[in-house]
Formats: C-alpha cells, sequence, structure tokens
C-alpha cells in the first residue's frame, strides 16, 4: 500500500539534479542501469520504491531493492550502481540526509528506557534493511507535503523527526544512535575519516589519527576497519582516486599533475593504482571522461 503511492509520489516530484523543496530531501529516478560509479554515500536514510541499487564499500557489498532502506552513518567512498533501471520501469528512491544534532536531541528528549543503550564498540558504517511499515507511512507523508507548500514549512521538520525516531529504535537504531553520540566510536571514527578527507593529499600516520580520534591505536584501527571496512591508510587512497577521476574529467591532459595534487609523487604509482580502481589507465579513463561530460554538455551526439 505504501509502496504505491511512494512510486506515485516519487515520479511526480523527479527532477534532474534529485532535489526537492524540502531541505535536505532527495528523490532519485534512474532510466537505466549505468556501470558502477565511484561517490560518496553521505551521511543519509535511503528508501527504494522501485528498482534495486547495489553499493560496494571496502570488500562489503550492499544490495537493496523495492521495500528496503540504507542508512549511511557516515560519510564514506563507494562504488554504486543501480541494477535494475530501465525507461519503462524507472528505479525510485527517497533520500534523507542525517544530522548528527537532530539524532543527539531526540536521544535527550526520550524518556529512560525508550531507547537501548549504545554499546561500546563500532558498528559498520553502513547498513541495509527491510523498511517497517511505519516508515514508510511517514516517509509517504513527508513527500505528500510536496503538493501542500502551505503546510510544509511547519509539518515537514515534524515528519523528518518521525522518520529519525522510527530508524533510532528500529532495526538499525544502534547505528543511528551511535551517530548522534559525540563520544561513541563510530564519532570518534567520523572524525578521523572527516579529516583524511579534508586533507586526502597529505601523509598521516596512524597513531596521530588514533590521538585525534581520542582512542588507543589498536582501539583506532579495530573501529576504523569496522565502520569503512577499510584501513586509514586504504580509506586516504580511495579518497585520492575519486579526486583524480574528478579533476581528471576537466583537466585531462595533466595526469601527472592531477596525480601530485592528490598526493602521489610517484607518476607510475598513480597510474598503476588508477587502473587497478576504474579499470583503464588514467589518460584513457579521462578521454572518456570528457567524452562524456561533452556529450551531457549538449557538445556531442549521444549515439
Amino acid at each position: 500500500m505504501y509502496l504505491e503511492e511512494l512510486r506515485t509520489l516519487l515520479t511526480r516530484h523527479a527532477r534532474p539534479d534529485w532535489t526537492t523543496a524540502i531541505d535536505g530531501v532527495h528523490i532519485s529516478k534512474v532510466e537505466r542501469s549505468d556501470p558502477p560509479a565511484p561517490s560518496m554515500s553521505g551521511t543519509v536514510l535511503a528508501v527504494i520504491a522501485q528498482g534495486s541499487k547495489r553499493l560496494a564499500l571496502g570488500d562489503r557489498v550492499f544490495e537493496y531493492g523495492a521495500g528496503q532502506y540504507l542508512v549511511a552513518s557516515v560519510d564514506l567512498p563507494v562504488t554504486g550502481q543501480f541494477i535494475e533501471a530501465s525507461l519503462e520501469h524507472p528505479a525510485l528512491g527517497f533520500g534523507l540526509t542525517l544530522e548528527p544534532s537532530a539524532v543527539a536531541e531526540l536521544l535527550l528528549q526520550a524518556g529512560p528506557g525508550d531507547t537501548p543503550r549504545a554499546g561500546g564498540s563500532a558498528l559498520p558504517g553502513i547498513a541495509v534493511s527491510d523498511a517497517p511499515g511505519p516508515l514508510l507511512d511517514a516517509v509517504v507523508r513527508l513527500l505528500r507535503l510536496l503538493d501542500e507548500p502551505r503546510d510544509r514549512t511547519v509539518l515537514a521538520p515534524l515528519v523528518k523527526r518521525e522518520i529519525l525516531w522510527r530508524l533510532i529504535t528500529g532495526e538499525q537504531g544502534s547505528i543511528v544512535r551511535q551517530f548522534g553520540l559525540a563520544d561513541s566510536s563510530l564519532s570518534h571514527v567520523a572524525r578521523a575519516v572527516r579529516w583524511i578527507r579534508e586533507h586526502y593529499a597529505q601523509p598521516f600516520r596512524v597513531e596521530d589519527m588514533a590521538q585525534l580520534s581520542g582512542t588507543s591505536v589498536s582501539a583506532f584501527y579495530r573501529s576504523f576497519q569496522a565502520v569503512t571496512a577499510m584501513s586509514p591508510i586504504q580509506f586516504q587512497k580511495q579518497i585520492r582516486l575519486q579526486e583524480a577521476r574528478l579533476l581528471l574529467a576537466t583537466n585531462p591532459n595533466d595526469v601527472t599533475g592531477v596525480g601530485r595534487r592528490v598526493g602521489y609523487d610517484s607518476p607510475s604509482q598513480f597510474s598503476r593504482e588508477y587502473r587497478r580502481q576504474f579499470g583503464a589507465p588514467p589518460s584513457q579513463d579521462a578521454a572518456h571522461l570528457r567524452h562524456a561530460v561533452r556529450t551531457a554538455e549538449g557538445l556531442l551526439p549521444l549515439t
């Protein structure tokens, strides 16, 4: 029942840029199954109403389809693709950006015993579950407000809080609760993740990251691996290569310079790791990316 109305609302309000009139709410409508593409997950609730999607994070693979949701509590480098999408049967999805402060506020307002206590060990940064009826109902009511501009300003924040509460008390609630706690293991890892993302071209020592996170080296390493499915150095490499690919889309003739900008002193190492990640050497992939950009801008025919 909920999925049918959810599909109708998503189809009606889908935009090319995936944005909506409600802050933090996104709608995806994908009409073809493209090859896997790298991106950052964001901190997000994602619900699939039609089709299915596959995400790879390190050595973990997550697949979710209609009536299921994914929650990401850390902004992580992932490779994703919609695997069931066509013009006649597009993939349809709802996304809601998650904010730690909003989760923390709800946890403070909850009565004693209303939520389980968060465990001390770090949990995965991404998880998938079946979406229960109350969660889908709240998502549908939030999207209905796109048709009710008079009520949207007042009611949208209330429904978003309800959605958060459904997550906090749901199957993946432990992940969401840790997301809102400043002293949780997940928050310690998120602090290191932010630093690496902002300084990805700089070398670092794991000992320094552990100190930044306020934990021992061994505890930090275990927690980082649990949350991200990667070591800190592997995580940095993923960020470097994703940034390099973005730069190559606009600087296809400066492979060596791009490699240096993202932190590679050795052009051969950059080329080797780039090819391993994206299936083609930087120069070849850059030409392909430039062609794709010009096609999207209408400068080249689609055929």
